[in-house]
């Protein structure tokens, strides 16, 4: 530590300020350890770039492409021997294309002598099957744990699994960090929080992350009971809690097609809503969803970037559209996690970023 720089205990997080010569803060001030090294693949590079520029590294050189049958093909360009890797890729859509580009990337570095292979999955994609429905079906998402694990994959950061439990499908150590804080704290700075707002779960396996939502906008909260006919459409039986006047507010990990919105929305307003909002933390907008979203009746669709979204969505969307960055958070925690320090803090709300 240089005689400019200052620590600041904020909360329960320890900052590192750096001054320059004139005595003003320097923002993303270079890691001082070479050996951490970002990488990013093919699904999310602005993300990725706004990681690497918040920890203060510069973007690892890699290249990616494909033989003329599809064939993906990947080469290191750097030196990483000894080095500490996070590779970011959400396993979005392609996801079968963007698995196997992280599993063949992750499978290079350890061939090339990295120290640990970190896995950087902003949205983890498979993990809605999680579990056994119905006879005969595959548990996809332990599958793909394994294959993770078979490739030298040290450590999994992800964010908002579609269920907890998941972790347990994997032997080495998984961070799930949280996207309700950097959600919540989008309506807190707009004043959109207390007692005239209502948190809603769209069905009944979100009323746990909805609990978690509403506390930290200290309002109640209310849950659409419905039926699921087939995958991606239900009915709606009931509305159980009160929403008529006040502002509510959807809350999920994702939305795919719009169906499960659109239904909660559709009996928010007939419960006569004063306003609806839809916060979710990964934006997966398949099919019809950007058009079952442009003609919905709702303030504003909060998303993070955990997935890169195509600029046609979001015009398409225009202001109906916010964005929140999960960038801080994962640089956060990379630092943490590179200097064995506990990553605990970033599940509690607001927190301020460490670059020492």
């Amino acid at each position: 530590m240089t005689p400019n720089d200052l620590f600041i205990i904020w909360g329960f997080v320890e900052v590192s300020v750096t001054f320059d010569e004139r005595g003003n803060i320097v923002t993303n001030a270079p890691y001082s350890d070479s050996k951490l090294k970002i990488f990013s693949l093919d699904a999310n590079l602005p993300l990725a770039e706004k990681i690497a520029e918040e920890v203060g590294v510069e973007l690892g050189l890699i290249q990616i492409s494909q033989f003329a049958d599809g064939e993906i093909k990947v080469k290191v360009d750097e030196s990483i021997r000894g080095a500490h890797i996070y590779i970011v890729q959400p396993t979005s859509d392609p996801v079968n294309d963007h698995l196997m580009s992280l599993m063949i990337t992750a499978d290079a570095f350890r061939r090339a002598s990295a120290k640990t292979i970190n896995l950087v999955i902003p949205y983890f994609g498979y993990g809605r099957q999680d579990r056994q429905a119905a006879p005969r079906e595959p548990l996809s998402a332990k599958l793909v744990a394994n294959m993770f694990e078979l490739v030298g994959a040290d450590r999994v950061l992800t964010l908002d699994l579609h269920t907890p439990q998941m972790q347990g499908f994997f032997n080495v150590p998984v961070d799930d960090l949280q996207g309700e804080p950097l959600l919540a704290n989008y309506f807190i700075q707009n004043g959109i929080h207390g007692d005239n707002v209502v948190v809603v779960s769209p069905d009944h396996s979100g009323v746990s992350e909805s609990r978690r939502f509403a506390d930290f906008l200290h309002a109640p909260i209310a849950i659409v009971d419905k039926r699921s006919q087939k995958y991606n459409h239900q009915e709606v039986v009931s509305l159980i809690g009160d929403v008529a006047g006040k502002t509510a507010i959807v809350i999920d990990d994702m939305i795919d097609t719009g169906e499960t919105v659109k239904t909660a929305v559709q009996e928010l307003q007939r419960q006569n809503a004063k306003e609806i909002y839809v916060a979710v933390t990964h934006a997966l907008l398949s099919g019809s969803a950007v058009d079952n979203l442009k003609y919905m009746d709702i303030q504003k669709l909060v998303v993070t970037d955990s997935i890169q979204m195509p600029e046609a969505k979001k015009q398409s969307l225009g202001e109906k559209l916010a964005i929140v960055s999960v960038a801080e958070v994962f640089a956060e925690a990379i630092v943490r996690i590179h200097e064995n320090r506990s990553v605990s803090p970033l599940f509690v709300g607001n927190f301020e970023y460490s670059n020492k």
